[in-house]
Formats: C-alpha cells, sequence, structure tokens
C-alpha cells in the first residue's frame, strides 16, 4: 500500500555533507509524519529527525545544528540534509511514514552512510 524509496546514501569525509531523499508513494493521509531514522551495527534503531505535515520537527540532540529535515507535501517527499558529518554518523539510514487512522509505521530499505578519511 505504502512504498517509501530513499536515495543519496554514500561515503563522505568528516566534516562533509550529504542529502538524504525519500519519496512514498501508495495510500497516504494528509495529516502523517516523515522522518529518517539510523541504525549503526550492534544498536538499536533511533530517531534522527522527524517532520509532521504540518511542519512541526524534532531532532536527536546529536545532530541538532548540523542536520537539517524538510518536505515536500505535494509530493510526499522528505529530505535530510546533513552537514558537518562526523564519524558517529556512520549508521544505516532509514526513512519513516506514519500514517492511517491509526498510524502505522512504514519503513524505506535504508541508505548506508558512512563518513570517513
Amino acid at each position: 500500500q505504502v512504498q517509501l524509496v530513499e536515495s543519496g546514501g554514500g561515503l563522505v569525509q568528516p566534516g562533509g555533507s550529504l542529502r538524504l531523499s525519500c519519496a512514498a508513494s501508495g495510500s497516504i493521509f494528509r495529516v502523517n509524519a516523515m522522518g529518517w531514522y539510523c541504525q549503526a551495527p550492534g544498536k538499536r534503531r533511533e530517531l534522527v529527525a522527524a517532520i509532521t505535515s504540518g511542519g512541526s520537527t524534532n531532532y536527536a540532540d546529536s545532530v541538532k545544528g548540523r542536520f537539517t529535515i524538510s518536505r515536500d507535501n505535494a509530493k510526499n517527499t522528505v529530505s535530510l540534509q546533513m552537514n558537518s558529518l562526523k564519524p558517529e554518523d556512520t549508521a544505516v539510514y532509514y526513512c519513516n511514514l506514519k500514517t492511517g487512522t491509526v498510524w502505522y509505521d512504514y519503513w524505506g530499505q535504508g541508505t548506508q552512510v558512512t563518513v570517513s578519511s
């Protein structure tokens, strides 16, 4: 019913930037939330940033001031601009969409972000 397609991961040096993008399609309610989670090896998946259809944002403390989340409601897309990347940002990043009469989580396939010199 809902598909999320991510793009934009890769290898970057410390201090560099990457931009992740995610496009959602399918049965999506107008009121929803989109976001990005990350999961490093041996760790739990955790929230990086999220944005509601109304524009409210939430960031993990570790990325505040470095990452910016944005969305296009008309296109059902969400992007994550990641600046001043650190080696500890290395993880698989997953796009997330919460939607439905009772919010249900949908996930993208994940995209690898590696920060290394």
